[in-house]
């Protein structure tokens, strides 16, 4: 059964699932805002076992029409924009009838989508649409919109750096930015779901058109992958913006929510309310809305903002029906709730529940944590900036993290959105050293993230050290969702001030996508392969990766001083060390390698 409003040149089908409707109307207008209803069409209710389902068709052609539905409840009367809708009026408040055809720009139809020749050596950077073209240094010709990805300068940078995949930060319409009003400073991340399956109205460059958010996304999308790059999209399914002026509550009532009791709503995103996606009707929301972005606009991935608060049915379930779309499809997630929540932990999407949910990789916060320190107490530090003592964890977590079934199931991550970038953390935690000592530490941190079994992901910036610094006090900002551009808009000057920083990245990206033996297949050929290396000092970490064509040698170094460590009789080829790394060797060793203080260092004798 398809929902929504289903256009035809003869005519549109309108369909709305509400269960807790008396009577229900489509209410038309000729504007998406500031005009009045200009008609309205009775929509009847299904009999038997969908006696919630309501539907009217209107003759002729409805193209660019806009449309809300007008619900008749015993609490009252709602007016509410299509919950699948599949474009929409300024703000996201009328839904409108689109020809999706139209919106396909040339070649996209019939495009081929990136393929890898193995999945499992992608590399995957987080941007946002703003962040990275909205800041002055970005010189682009469409700052903050979506049609910025459709400049050779930016794409440019990521194929150079040589990712395979952009995971988009929300770019669906989302609550918090007034779209009407395009001279006020405005910033948000956008976790604040409105329409789900309409692109972000401030990122177009008309907003009050409904159809041309919609043509631009797929601009955005067929540049990515003409630039052989893949597309994942950031979605959020466990929690509305709010509640009542959702468009699940009006047209469905407490339904899609899960419930502490009659009148309180279980809370487990943290953001006031959770989407029970057990609930028939709501997984097929989810599932069809991915299915929609998967075919209409040809995304090859997902990954999904607290993922442990969504069902383990309704994952398997969307994967299913996406591989049917696109065999290769990409899901990961967050494997953490926000909070406690009424669905039972066994039904959750958690890391725990990996081995239950084969093919969705998870965030790695074992890695994460063990490398760093942890993410909230800036105190607990971690083995590249002064933990020593985390070896014996760190071992675990480069080796696939524990929870995971599989190798892809860890996607391994030092920062992202959340949080302080890693630079931030290092300038928190590690105040009293110097920028080169930070500098190093960044550089080994990510050493280990490209070394590590598992899918390495980055933030965007992070190769050059980047920062979010309030205006008001100088302080990194740690959660900068609402700040402004100032702080979030990507300083592409850093990456000319921090270009060493920048190269190792590369240089990293590089090595581990021309060594097989930095992304192997499953956890039993990791605990064949790598082996690690007894009586280390406190502080380095050593091991080497055994297969049929090289045997590589990895080392972390993490304390001040530098360490010799004996190697196999064979001539071996470094390539990274404390100020290099690369797919090509930068010079050649004999019997012992030498690792400077707070280093690594990679090398492969042929087999």
């Amino acid at each position: 059964m398809k929902l929504g409003a289903i256009y035809s040149k003869e005519k549109t089908t309108f369909t709305l699932f509400s269960p807790v409707a008396d009577s229900v109307f489509v209410i038309f207008y000729d504007k998406g805002n500031d005009s009045t209803e200009t008609g309205r069409l009775e929509m009847m209710r299904t009999e038997g076992e969908l006696r919630s389902i309501f539907s009217a068709t209107a003759e002729g052609n409805l193209d660019g029409v806009y449309y809300t539905y007008e619900i008749h409840t015993a609490d009252g009367t709602f007016s509410s924009h299509d919950p699948y809708a599949r474009a929409c009026g300024v703000n996201g408040h009328r839904s409108m009838v689109i020809d999706l055809s139209k919106t396909d720009p040339d070649g996209f139809a019939d495009e081929d989508r990136p393929k890898l020749a193995d999945p499992m050596s992608m590399v995957i950077t987080e941007v946002s649409v703003a962040d990275v073209s909205a800041g002055a240094s970005a010189h682009s010709g469409y700052p903050g919109k979506f049609k910025a990805f459709t400049e050779d300068k930016t794409l440019s940078y990521f194929k150079d750096m040589g990712v395979t995949h952009l995971q988009l930060m929300p770019s669906y319409d989302f609550a918090s930015i007034d779209e009407s009003d395009s001279l006020k400073e405005q910033y948000n991340w956008g976790y604040d779901p409105y329409n789900y399956n309409v692109p972000e109205g401030s990122y177009s460059t008309d907003p009050f058109n409904g159809a041309v958010r919609v043509r631009e996304y797929k601009e955005m999308v067929h540049s990515i992958h003409e630039a052989g790059l893949g597309v994942i999209m950031d979605v959020v399914y466990n929690h509305t913006f709010n509640v009542h002026d959702s468009c699940f509550y009006k047209t469905a009532g407490n339904y899609f929510y899960r419930m502490l009791d009659a009148a309180k709503y279980s809370d487990a995103s943290a953001c006031g309310n959770e989407i029970a996606s057990e609930k028939p009707m709501v997984r097929k929301y989810i599932i069809d809305s991915l299915c929609y972005w998967a075919s209409e606009y040809h995304i090859d991935g997902f990954r999904f903002d607290l993922m442990g608060v969504l069902d383990i049915e309704t994952l398997n379930e969307a994967r299913k029906a996406l591989l049917k779309i696109n065999p290769d499809i990409i899901m990961y997630g967050e494997g953490w709730t926000g909070g406690e929540s009424t669905l039972p932990e066994s039904e959750r999407g958690m890391k725990i529940n990996a081995p239950r949910t084969p093919g969705i990789g998870m965030f790695s916060d074992d890695i994460r944590d063990a490398v760093k320190g942890h993410v909230f107490y800036m105190d607990e530090l971690g083995f590249v900036n002064g933990a020593a003592d985390r070896g014996e964890e760190l071992k675990q977590a480069v080796t696939c993290a524990k929870w995971a079934k599989s190798p892809m199931q860890s996607i391994n991550y030092l920062s992202c959105h959340d949080n302080y970038t890693l630079w931030d953390r290092f300038i928190i935690s590690n105040s009293h050293e110097s920028e080169e000592i930070r500098i190093r530490m960044n550089k080994l941190a990510a050493a280990i993230l490209f070394t590590a079994q598992g899918i390495p992901f980055f933030l965007h910036g992070e190769e050059f050290a980047r920062t979010k610094i309030s205006e008001a006090d100088g302080a990194p900002v740690e959660n900068s969702y609402c700040s402004p551009l100032s702080v979030n808009a990507i300083d592409y000057d850093r990456a000319e001030q921090f270009s060493d920083l920048k190269a190792y990245y590369k240089g990293l990206i590089a090595l581990r996508r021309a060594h097989k033996s930095f992304y192997l297949d499953t956890v039993d050929e990791i605990k064949k392969s790598v082996h690690f290396m007894d009586d280390m000092p406190d502080g380095v970490v050593a091991y080497t990766i055994d297969n049929d064509t090289e045997k590589v040698f990895v080392a972390y170094n993490a304390g001040k001083n530098k360490i010799t460590i004996k190697l196999a009789d064979a001539l071996w080829e470094v390539l990274a060390d404390e100020s290099s790394a690369g797919d090509k060797a930068l010079y050649t060793i004999k019997d012992q390698a030498i690792i400077p203080g707070v280093s690594c260092l990679v090398a492969v004798s042929k087999c």
